[in-house]
Parts: C-alpha cells; sequence; structure tokens
C-alpha cells in the first residue's frame, strides 16, 4: 500500500465547484473527497465514476496529503450505482462497465496509497456506495445511517470489492446473511458488528470523521501504510511469512525519519512531530 508522493499540490479551498460531480478539498494534511450528486442521493452514474478515478488519482500525485476524508453531499452518503443508467443503453454491459471499471481502478489506486482513509456515513449507504464505506480504513456513521448490500435486490451481484472485505470485517457467516438477504439495518447492528468504528448524531459526524482525519494526518504515514499491509495480508498470511513481512515492515521504518523523531519524543516525554517522511 505505499506509493511514492508525487508534486501536486491540492489547494485549500471551503468553495468546490458545486456542478463538479466528485469534489476535491484539502484542509491541512486532510484530503476530502465529497459525492456530490445530492438529488439522486449521490447515485453513480459513468461521468461520476470517471471524475471519482481522476480525483483519486490527484490525491496519489499530491505532495501534501496525509489522510482521506470520503463524505457523500446531502442527505445520503451512497445510495450506490445509478440504476436508472444501467438499462439506458442497447448495450447494457458497456454501459454497467463504464460506471464499474474506474471505480474498480479507483480502488485499487486507494489501496495502494500509505494515507489512511474514513468515511462519513449519513442516510443511505446501499449497493455501490455500502462497497466504497468498507473500503475505507474507519468509519463514522450519523445515527440516521442506514445500510443494505441491495446487489441481490436487482438480481445482481457486489462489485468494488464489496465481498472481498466483508467477509474480512465480519466473517463469512455474516457477510452471506448480508449479501444475500440484502436486508437493511441501522448503526446499532453495524457498530455491533464492526462495520462502523463510531456512532454520533447526525449534525456532529462530519465533525467526529474530520477530527479524526486530522489525527491520522498528523501521524507517521509510512508507518500507516505498512500497518494497513500487514493487517490486509494477515488473513491469507501462514504465520512464519507474517512474521518475517512484520520484521521487513519494522526495519522500513526504522529508516524514516518518523520513526526516529517517535523514539526521541517517546524518551524525551513529549509529544512527536510526526511528518510523515
Amino acid at each position: 500500500m505505499l506509493a511514492s508522493a508525487g508534486q501536486l499540490v491540492i489547494p485549500e479551498t471551503s468553495m468546490p465547484d458545486a456542478s463538479d460531480s466528485v469534489q476535491l478539498t484539502r484542509e491541512g494534511g486532510v484530503a476530502i473527497l465529497t459525492l456530490n450528486r445530492p438529488a439522486v442521493l449521490n447515485a453513480i452514474d459513468a461521468p461520476m465514476a470517471e471524475r471519482f478515478l481522476a480525483q483519486v488519482k490527484a490525491i496519489a500525485a499530491s505532495s501534501d496529503v496525509r489522510a482521506i476524508l470520503l463524505q457523500g453531499n446531502g442527505r445520503a452518503f451512497c445510495a450506490g450505482g445509478d440504476v436508472s443508467q444501467f438499462l439506458a443503453s442497447d448495450d447494457i454491459a458497456a454501459g454497467i462497465e463504464a460506471i464499474m471499471a474506474p471505480l474498480h481502478e479507483a480502488l485499487r489506486l486507494l489501496d495502494d496509497l500509505p494515507q489512511p482513509s474514513i468515511a462519513c456515513l449519513q442516510g443511505a449507504i446501499a449497493g455501490g456506495g455500502f462497497s466504497l464505506a468498507l473500503a475505507c480504513d474507519l468509519a463514522v456513521a450519523a445515527d440516521d445511517a442506514r445500510f443494505t448490500m441491495a446487489y441481490a435486490r436487482i438480481g445482481a451481484t457486489p462489485d468494488l470489492g464489496g465481498t472481498y472485505r466483508l467477509a474480512r470485517l465480519v466473517g463469512q457467516r455474516k457477510a452471506r446473511e448480508i449479501a444475500l438477504l440484502a436486508e437493511t439495518f441501522g448503526t446499532e447492528e453495524a457498530l455491533r458488528i464492526g462495520l462502523v468504528n463510531r456512532v454520533v448524531p447526525v449534525a456532529g459526524a462530519r465533525d467526529e470523521a474530520l477530527a479524526l482525519a486530522r489525527k491520522l494526518a498528523a501521524g507517521p504515514t509510512g508507518a500507516y501504510g505498512r500497518i494497513r499491509t500487514l493487517l490486509a495480508e494477515a488473513p491469507d498470511a501462514d504465520l512464519a511469512g507474517h512474521l518475517d513481512a512484520e520484521r521487513e515492515a519494522f526495519r522500513a521504518t526504522m529508516a524514516t525519519a518518523d520513526f526516529r523523531e517517535g523514539v526521541t519524543a517517546f524518551l524525551e516525554k513529549r509529544s512527536a512531530a510526526f511528518t510523515g517522511r
């Protein structure tokens, strides 16, 4: 999950283009990706999928991003793919591929980055929106959030890594229940099974998610990337091989300025001032 930092600087702004279907702004070291089709609950069509990929590429090329916040504008995080577009073309497969392909590329790229990500969830988290939420390292949910994997309701199978991540988070038995029955559940269940980390009132959800993102942005970015890699690889690893992987990851972090700062700060009994290097 480690990638070299690029040279692009994402400008800090509080006034993104209102017509942009996926807005990208920055607050300090936090890149904020906002799904922005609120009239359709941020359902994703092909142009929006391409825009999502372009914005993720911008984050990957940035030299100043140390954490990523993914959120939805309006009353929903994301209702999934724009089903109204599925049958809009004579070539149904091509129409769906135009949505799926850029999103899959974007999620692979996000997974390769060292920066941790947080999802801020409210309202509907359904289908592809459910899978997008799973792709983030942490999730903060507003207490009005409602979750459903949804795909089976239209006779489809999950995409965007949904089946890959869901079973790893909640186990096979619960994952099968969620995917096969496609029932809707709320934040109490989502918190109980580990789909979200925190549940807060609607009015405070973004502030809570942004506070967590800022905390991560002030941390040791390289170590975070290696931690994410180790945790992702652990379910399929044997113990001996994983011990070797942990050794190599620790050795790699020892060469970073953040490691030296962290150890020095510990010995001096002060807070570490990490730089992400």
